[in-house]
């Protein structure tokens, strides 16, 4: 029964692939199929998508425009795969006149009900528009009676008045049966053709040429790929960005050869990226404009003369001066004069802002381009490779990094959304170098916990903590806007049958001091009592829940964000009328040198027990060939981090 199961979904598989995909119409076979042959937990399968471009020669436009056409069809298989009834389409919004357009939209869900076929179609009620900030828009759209089994279908073509070909991925999180693609552009647009060398998978591309007559006579170069089971992108635990490692193609505008024109090219280096962003007035042009804050400026720095100490006034100024309304870019939104005087503007708003602040009060700053951990890390140069702005301050013995949309960032404490690849620094007389983003300073969560085990085997004890850097950074973001019942409930999730009281916390708006806690605990649940011997945990609900890593086997880095240190010092009172019976064998593991260590030391000390636990992770990356130790490594961690003392009744 079971070969023949096998050999029936094999040949539904086969069936499935070698149709033809003409919208509209969906076979049985396809509404039938109710698991993936390859991968039996996905929740769904492009069965097929198309993702055709092709520039068309308009009269009435004098020229090319960009055609876009997508065709995708997906299987519902089980509840994971629901959310594939939603999906979103991005245009580009630069101006009335000059943006892109989404021509067509159409979509049907296809079920199979009592060996019939039923079409719902998508209609208006289902379509949204989306603005996400003055450049981008998306349309969005959900599919209808849409269910575990059923079978989605859309298509839709965008017109463009643009050159520039945006990525085509080529990979998703579910996989593909069949993929067809293909780029044709015109000969007097030259391209060049990236394939993502992250990827693990690496389709085969066919180039050829084609002549085309209508409306004039021109060659168009072919990019085409017929691809067939796809493999999915799995998510893994604390990778920095997954599209990093997607398969993609990249068209890459290099030149333009048109009729009675001198070639233009548009391939460039990185220092002439960060030149021509330089030269832009929406960059290099708000960072000349003081006249709006100098009066301000002026009365703030009084009486101040250390560079120091006139970086950090004004960055606090900055800070409680104007809002950051959460939108990214290099580039002045609104202008840094109507930011000043409105109190609210996007990054470069800010940053550019204080910049120019910094400058006027005679302290070294530059500007800083980025691309955060969400924009990923470009493959060749071009200014859509960064979409963020920082600061520098550079003088004798006083480099540091700033950003200041953050409020509990500090002095080279950037917000970790920019904690990504590096930074190209531009220099007021135009030249530009590469910088290293990643933290060197460890951040460190220092715990000292008392602990005392009463009659009736319920704990009472205190707990002390200390955070610096990220840490600290990390907790007030979360945290600092709560109430204080808010913040006590946090503590006490997933912590086991706990009490909280008594909580304290020190230097919490002020970052630039470490964050301090102390509170009082009641545990119920922290002792199990077997044959009159109490066993537990020494650290209680201190311990590590959980380990992240449980693959086998790891295709990408881990990005652990910033170095740390954990260190617990666990100081438990013996009870009247018991004694140890065993205790935790210090020890102490290494991984891969100094990149990692654990050390565990444990001793009795009269009617205490003292443990001290400290977890060091000095390196952030912790690259996919190294994830074998790794793992070995953070699995003896939680394991030593639960192995419990046992005391005996005397």
């Amino acid at each position: 029964m079971k070969t023949r199961l096998t050999l029936l979904l094999v040949l539904i598989s086969f069936s499935i692939q070698s149709q033809n995909y003409k919208f509209g119409k969906v076979s049985k076979e396809e509404l039938s199929q109710t698991v993936d042959l390859k991968d039996s937990t996905i929740g769904a399968t492009i069965l097929y998508r198309k993702h055709h471009v092709q520039f068309e020669y308009r009269e009435s436009k004098n020229g090319f425009v960009q055609i876009v056409e997508v065709h995708q069809r997906i299987k519902i298989l089980n509840k994971k795969g629901l959310d594939w009834a939603t999906n979103k389409i991005r245009l580009y919004n630069r101006s009335a006149t000059n943006s892109e357009r989404l021509q067509t939209l159409k979509g049907y869900t296809f079920n199979l009900v009592d060996g019939d076929i039923i079409k719902d179609k998508l209609k208006k009620d289902g379509i949204f528009d989306e603005i996400a900030n003055k450049y981008w828009r998306y349309k969005s759209f959900t599919m209808p009676n849409v269910k575990v089994g059923s079978v989605i279908e859309f298509n839709y073509e965008i017109v463009s008045p643009y050159r520039q070909i945006d990525e085509i991925d080529i990979q998703y999180s579910i996989p593909i049966n069949v993929f067809d693609l293909k780029v044709s552009t015109p000969e007097y647009y030259v391209y060049n053709k990236l394939l993502n060398p992250r990827a693990s998978y690496i389709p085969k591309l066919d180039v050829s040429t084609k002549s085309l007559t209508t409306p004039i006579i021109y060659n168009a170069d072919v990019v085409s790929a017929h691809l067939k089971d796809v493999p999915a992108l799995i998510e893994e635990p604390l990778v920095n960005n997954i599209d990093n490692y997607r398969a993609k193609l990249i068209m890459e505008l290099s030149m333009t050869r048109l009729p009675r024109s001198n070639l233009e090219y548009y391939s460039t280096t990185w220092n002439k990226v960060t030149q021509r962003i330089y030269k832009n007035p929406n960059f290099g042009g708000q960072l000349d404009k003081s006249s709006y804050y100098k009066d301000d400026i002026d009365a703030l720095l009084a009486g101040t003369t250390d560079p120091i100490e006139k970086s950090f006034l004004i960055f606090n100024y900055i800070k409680s001066k104007i809002k950051w309304n959460e939108y990214y870019g290099y580039t002045s939104d609104i202008g840094v004069r109507k930011a000043y005087k409105t109190g609210v503007g996007n990054v470069a708003d800010i940053n550019l802002m204080m910049i120019s602040m910094l400058r006027y009060a005679g302290v070294k700053a530059n500007p800083v381009l980025v691309s955060t951990k969400n924009n990923g890390i470009p493959l060749f140069p071009t200014q859509q490779g960064f979409n963020y702005v920082i600061c520098m301050i550079e003088s004798e013995g006083f480099n540091v990094l700033i950003d200041g949309t953050a409020r509990y960032s500090s002095f080279n404490i950037l917000p970790t959304r920019v904690l990504n690849w590096q930074g190209r620094v531009i220099r007021e007389n135009g030249s530009s170098t590469w910088i290293n983003l990643a933290p060197s300073s460890t951040s460190s969560d220092a715990t000292s916990l008392n602990v005392k085990i009463n009659a009736d085997l319920t704990i009472d004890g205190k707990v002390r903590q200390q955070k610096t850097n990220y840490a600290a950074m990390s907790y007030r973001n979360r945290y600092a806007s709560l109430s204080a019942d808010g913040k006590i409930k946090n503590l006490e999730r997933n912590k086991g049958e706990i009490e909280i009281s008594n909580l304290n916390i020190e230097n919490e708006l002020d970052y630039t001091k470490p964050l301090k806690l102390t509170y009082e605990y009641s545990l119920s649940d922290g002792i199990e009592d077997i044959g009159g011997n109490l066993y537990f945990s020494p650290m209680l609900f201190l311990a590590s829940e959980e380990n992240p890593f449980k693959q086998e086997k790891r295709n990408y880095p881990i990005d652990l964000t910033y170095p740390f240190s954990d260190k617990y010092m666990i100081n438990i009172m013996i009870p009247e009328g018991y004694a140890v019976e065993s205790l935790p064998k210090s020890e102490k593991i290494q991984f891969n040198s100094q990149a990692g260590e654990f050390t565990y030391l444990a001793k009795e000390n009269g009617s205490f027990l003292q443990l001290t636990v400290i977890l060091n992770l000095n390196s952030p990356i912790i690259l996919a060939q190294d994830y074998e130790p790794f793992k070995s490594f953070y699995t003896r961690v939680i394991e030593k981090q639960s192995e419990k003392i046992v005391l005996k009744k005397i």
